[in-house]
């Protein structure tokens, strides 16, 4: 297969590459006070919310869909309702990705295609009047 026919996720690293970006985005939302507003939003333990995330950028890149087959659709809009996401919330939850995707080795356009497509998935999840 060339590699301007692999999936986003073989380009990026497969597995151990989405689990690292992963872990990278929480302990940034854990940790640094420019992510403050979006951790108080998550539960104590970021357990869940890591293995979700990780489920969904897997699939989402186009690895294998198991948050599909775990969990269904991702309608991410609709699970997301329940919590308030304004402009800040958004800015905090790219904060922590673009990190994360700047200190993952990748080719640069990859990584400018996946933000892109992030940044307009987080703005989507925006439910509050600014």
């Amino acid at each position: 297969m060339s590699s301007s026919a692999a999936t986003p996720y073989e380009q990026i690293g497969g597995d151990a590459a989405i689990r690292s970006i992963v872990d990278r985005f929480y302990d940034l939302m854990d940790a640094a006070p420019e992510a403050a507003t979006i951790r108080a939003l998550h539960a104590p333990s970021l357990k869940a919310s890591r293995e979700k995330l990780y489920m969904f950028l897997t699939g989402w890149t186009g690895g294998p869909q198991l948050y599909v087959e775990r969990h269904g659709h991702p309608r991410l809009r609709a699970r997301h309702l329940p919590f308030p996401i304004s402009a800040r919330e958004r800015d905090e939850w790219l904060w922590c990705m673009d990190r994360s995707l700047d200190e993952h080795e990748m080719p640069a356009e990859l990584r400018e295609m996946l933000r892109g497509k992030l940044h307009a998935l987080a703005d989507h999840m925006r439910n509050q009047p600014e």
